[in-house]
């Protein structure tokens, strides 16, 4: 079983970044892939970004050009650096991995899932 644990989530003004991190732990041995997904209020979670174990990375194209993903493989730890935050990237923010090095953009495609970390960006 691997356990996630999501932080840096916060109240942020349009324009202004923040950094998310996902730290993992437990059955953590193996190559994985992680990523990250967010979920609004009435509305289903949406792919944001994802990242291969040996580092290539996919973006939602509401994200692309804004956001960026990264990991340290040696501190099982994934980053989402966010910056020119809109409004409507007010979200929860979940962080998942699943058991095969290769990235993906479906949730269903991903096992393990932390417990979402709050990111609300004010007009």
């Amino acid at each position: 079983q691997v356990r996630l644990v999501e932080s840096g989530g916060g109240l942020v003004q349009a324009g202004g970044s923040l950094r998310l991190s996902c730290a993992a732990s437990g059955r953590t041995s193996g190559r994985y892939a992680m990523g990250w997904f967010r979920q609004a209020p009435g509305k289903e979670r949406e792919f944001v970004a994802t990242i291969s174990w040996s580092g290539n990375s996919y973006y939602g194209d509401s994200v692309k050009g804004r956001f960026t993903i990264s990991r340290d493989n040696a501190k099982n730890t994934v980053y989402l650096e966010m910056n020119s935050l809109k409004p409507e990237d007010t979200a929860v923010y979940y962080c998942a991995t699943r058991e095969s090095p290769f990235a993906t953009t479906k949730p269903g495609d991903f096992g393990s899932w932390g417990q979402g970390t709050q990111v609300t960006v004010s007009s």
